[in-house]
């Protein structure tokens, strides 16, 4: 009896312990889907090792989730009013080129980038600037209020007129954005922000998702423009659910090694502007500031001519910008040759080297490839193809280039050479930097010639080894 009795108490206790441990759930990092065990691929969107163990929320407030207008109603589209929101300009200018041209009454602006790189410091100047103007608001949840202070003092900014708070509470920032009513928010950072709402730790999937949805609903409905800062992580992507990514008006990128005092930042998602648009910023003592003049830096001062280097012209965004390909090709004393690209793609130049080879006769098979964008700058679009080859070609005959000589194209796997987009603006700018000539697509040679500039047209990859050859003369 007694031991019935035992065994019946043991059954309740650990029945009690059952009750009380705390139910997982395991959440999509790319998607926010969510399934109760793990798996080695999200069953929503089929990213593989994006699953993460969370705790599940035991209960969840109705008002957590209404609608950015308040109850909606159904309406013509006809007869909504549209009217254009004068945008605020942060006082940098390289700033509000990235932005469009200044930042948008109740938007939401995401800005990452690798810790140390400058993302406190451009948000603080630019708070700054504004204060004289506007009603700005400060929220730090990674310093206290003295660093900030000290920060201030050292870059000799005027920050009479920014208020600050040093708070992670969600609820407690909402009733003071509700009660001061901002223009401009800083959030610095999402990932140290919790709510009371949930009982998972600050940086998590669910807290980092529900913070950054709270605060985009408190901007759309009060017209406060909320930036929020957010880490990265070691692949340089933004650090918690991709569905950050997705409710923010503007995704900013810091970019550039932190050991140089340049940087870059990208702006990859934009509804109030061009995306892929470029702000280059140089840091001193005083902070960051901006450089007019952006191709420079992407330009090496040779003191002669040298084998191996390209000049080509990018767009990012807007603004085009001349940028110097460096090429290395040296014999391989390896079974595999090495294929090394920096801020260029790695894939992209195994297929380049393949089309050179196919249809222009030159093998590289047994050399070791290093391909580097210089200045940090990192080139995504195809129009770098036809100036990668030619700086191969170069370095792989010691032959230098042209100093005044500037290239563009994207090549297909036929040996083509295919038009790039805006390719007047691009001539029109290397002839403005002095530039004598060019090799660019036949496709985009310009209708009107273009004043000290030499335009060399060409069709395939192997017309253009062939006018190297010949010294490009006419």
């Amino acid at each position: 009896m007694g031991e019935r009795a035992e065994r019946g108490n043991t059954v309740t206790y650990s029945s009690i312990t059952r009750m009380a441990k705390s139910k997982s759930i395991y959440t999509c990092t790319e998607c926010g889907g969510q399934a109760v065990k793990w798996q080695g691929q999200c069953p929503h969107c089929t990213a593989w090792n994006t699953l993460v163990e969370t705790v599940a929320e035991t209960s969840a407030a109705a008002s957590r989730f209404s609608a950015v207008t308040g109850s909606g109603k159904v309406q013509r589209l006809n007869e909504v009013e549209a009217r254009e929101e004068s945008r605020l300009p942060t006082g940098i200018a390289e700033f509000d080129r990235v932005l469009g041209g200044g930042l948008m009454r109740g938007a939401v602006v995401l800005i990452g980038g690798d810790p140390g790189i400058g993302k406190s410091t451009l948000l603080l100047q630019a708070l700054c600037t504004m204060g004289g103007g506007h009603k700005v608001l400060y929220v730090s949840g990674e310093e206290s209020a003295q660093q900030i202070a000290l920060r201030a003092r050292r870059l000799a900014l005027d920050a009479s007129a920014v208020q600050l708070l040093a708070e992670i509470n969600l609820e407690k920032i909402q009733a003071l954005l509700q009660s001061e009513k901002p223009v401009v928010a800083v959030i610095d950072s999402i990932q140290t922000m919790y709510s009371e709402a949930l009982q998972s730790a600050p940086g998590s999937v669910a807290q980092v998702r529900e913070c950054a949805a709270q605060l985009t609903r408190l901007a759309k409905s009060s017209g406060t423009t909320i930036i929020l800062v957010g880490h990265v992580t070691k692949e340089g992507a933004l650090a918690g659910p991709r569905v950050l990514e997705h409710i923010v008006d503007t995704v900013l990128y810091f970019e550039g090694d932190t050991h140089s005092s340049f940087r870059l930042v990208r702006a990859c998602k934009n509804r109030f502007g061009a995306v892929n648009e470029l702000g280059v910023f140089a840091m001193t003592e005083k902070g960051l500031k901006g450089v007019s003049n952006p191709s420079a830096l992407f330009l090496s001062q040779h003191a002669e001519q040298v084998a191996g280097s390209c000049v080509m012209v990018t767009q990012e965004g807007t603004r085009p910008l001349l940028v110097e390909i460096q090429a290395l090709v040296d014999e391989a004393h390896a079974a595999n040759p090495r294929r090394l690209g920096v801020g260029l793609e790695q894939n992209r130049l195994a297929l380049l080297l393949a089309v050179l080879h196919r249809h222009a006769g030159i093998a590289c098979f047994d050399q070791d490839v290093f391909i580097n964008a210089v200045g940090g700058m990192k080139i995504v679009e195809p129009a770098a193809d036809l100036a990668v080859l030619m700086a191969i070609v170069s370095s792989l005959t010691n032959r230098p280039l042209p100093a005044k000589l500037v290239v563009f194209g994207e090549v297909g796997l036929a040996g083509e050479v295919r038009p790039v987009q805006r390719g007047q603006e691009r001539l029109r700018e290397a002839a403005k930097l002095g530039f004598t000539h060019a090799l660019i697509p036949d496709a985009n040679k310009p209708r009107q010639p273009i004043p000290g500039l030499q335009v060399i047209a060409v069709r395939r990859v192997a017309d253009a080894v062939a006018r190297m050859r010949d010294g490009f003369t006419a």
